[in-house]
């Protein structure tokens, strides 16, 4: 009964997710705190002059990074609705992105990957747009610039730019050198503004040294995180039940659904291999992670026959979620 409400196109869905957030933020509300971030990961480029304003105002922090949630909540509902690869009219996407990324509890506060999340989306969507386009240079380029400034947020997100560079041979005509030239231009955009302007003030070696930490400095908020190793169980479990589905979906599927999944696929592998091989890389990559998964399962809620399973598991993420808010304790030190 909750999942049947929930995906449904109503219009009072558009208040309900943005309510949802708020319930699970309200304990980080009422006991606000900031991140512990590594040395370099709140100095990236455009990060660094929100967080000093911020640094001493942790209830503000917590306000921000809610308004961010819902914002990305609102541009995954959007990109969804546009482009119509889950073929029913649903609002699932916001609420189940709302539901995921709630159970990251230690991220209930600021943190540059919501602000690098909010300029993917807008890079996915300029992206998407590029499809049946006879002449999608425009488009190729606002992808490229917007992933460039998100990774001016937060630096990792760079891991992402080959799944944009397969995203243009998937979606476009454009199999030539020139998408991929004009995407790399795009995306070294936003450097070339930073670097002159750390010229000009004689920061060059420091944005240098913050770019090197945020991919050197070995970071692991997983291990001693035990509840969160609960939430990833029940979300592996989830995605893996929703591949198969859209496996046996796929030959029925429009085209473009399928390139548009294609490239959903590519964003999450490469996401994954991030936490591989970039030490830096740890919870807040997750944030990222969820986009993607977020639109996989959607489907697979959508297009369940069985109403049982589908609210079953629904009710098990949605409680494995609500278990995250008081799970403090079981989180160990160290």
């Amino acid at each position: 009964m909750i999942l049947r409400t929930l995906k449904s196109n109503r219009s009072i869905n558009l208040l309900l997710f943005p309510l949802i957030g708020i319930a699970f933020w309200l304990k980080s509300l009422l006991h606000p705190f900031s991140y512990q971030f590594f040395a370099g990961e709140n100095d990236n480029v455009l990060f660094a002059s929100i967080n000093n304003i911020t640094e001493n105002l942790p209830f503000v922090q917590v306000v921000l990074s809610l308004v961010m949630v819902i914002l990305i909540a609102v541009i995954v509902q959007v990109v969804n609705d546009r482009f119509s690869f889950i073929r029913v009219r649903t609002k699932l996407p916001a609420t189940l992105f709302i539901v995921i990324v709630s159970g990251f509890t230690q991220l209930h506060t600021l943190h540059p990957v919501f602000l690098a999340a909010i300029f993917l989306l807008l890079a996915i969507y300029s992206l998407f747009d590029t499809f049946e386009k006879t002449k999608p240079y425009p488009n190729i380029f606002n992808a490229g610039f917007l992933v460039g400034v998100g990774t001016l947020f937060y630096f990792n997100l760079v891991v992402l730019l080959p799944a944009f560079f397969i995203g243009i041979t998937v979606l476009t005509k454009e199999n030539r050198w020139r998408g991929f030239i004009i995407l790399l231009i795009g995306f070294f955009g936003p450097f070339i503004f930073a670097f002159t302007y750390a010229i000009l003030t004689e920061q060059t070696l420091e944005m240098l040294k913050t770019f090197e930490e945020n991919i050197v400095t070995p970071v692991n908020h997983f291990r001693a995180n035990i509840p969160l190793h609960g939430l990833l169980s029940v979300l592996i479990l989830i995605t893996l039940t929703s591949s198969i589905k859209i496996l046996q979906q796929y030959d029925s599927k429009k085209v473009s659904t399928r390139k548009y999944f294609t490239f959903f696929l590519m964003l999450f592998l490469f996401s994954m291999l991030s936490f591989a091989f970039i030490p830096a890389t740890s919870q807040e990559m997750l944030v990222i992670v969820a986009i993607p998964l977020t639109y996989l399962i959607s489907n697979f809620f959508v297009f369940m026959k069985s109403r049982f399973w589908s609210e079953f598991l629904f009710i098990l993420l949605l409680a494995i979620v609500i278990f995250m808010q008081f799970s403090d304790k079981f989180i160990l030190n160290g």
